[in-house]
C-alpha cells in the first residue's frame, strides 16, 4: 500500500524504495518491541519537504537505540535496524505520543517528486 500510494502522488522509485525500507525497518522494530499481537499506528504521507514516516507503539519504553555493529558485518542481521533508518532517513527521532511512542523518519524526496 505504500508504495502504491506514494507512486500515484508523482513519487520517484528510488524515494519510494527508501520509504518502504523504513516503514519495514520501523514496523519490525515495534513488533518485536510490543510482540505480535500488540496493536500499532503508521503514517506515511508526502509533505513539501519528502516523505514522512511515522510509526506509533504502545510501550514508550522500548526505544529503538543505535549498535555498533557494521552494516556489513555478519552479525548485522540483529543490530542494524537504527542504521538501515539513518541511511535513507538522517535525523529520525522519538518523541512520546497518546498512544506510547512515536518513531519519526523523513525520507527527502526531489520537488517535482519524479
Amino acid at each position: 500500500m505504500t508504495r502504491t500510494e506514494l507512486l500515484a502522488h508523482g513519487i520517484a522509485d528510488d524515494a519510494v524504495d527508501s520509504a518502504q525500507l523504513v516503514h519495514s525497518e520501523l514496523v519490525g522494530d515495534s513488533v518485536r518491541a510490543c510482540g505480535e499481537h500488540v496493536p500499532f499506528v503508521v503514517e506515511v504521507y508526502v509533505t513539501s519537504y519528502g516523505i514522512a514516516v511515522n510509526v506509533h507503539d504502545p510501550d514508550p519504553g522500548a526505544l529503538p537505540r543505535p549498535r555498533a555493529t557494521v552494516l556489513d558485518s555478519a552479525d548485522a542481521e540483529s543490530g542494524r535496524r537504527p542504521g538501515l533508518v539513518e541511511l535513507p532517513a538522517p535525523g529520525w527521532h522519538v518523541r512520546g505520543s497518546a498512544i506510547g511512542k512515536q518513531v519519526r523518519c523523513r525520507v527527502f524526496a526531489e520537488p517535482g517528486w519524479g
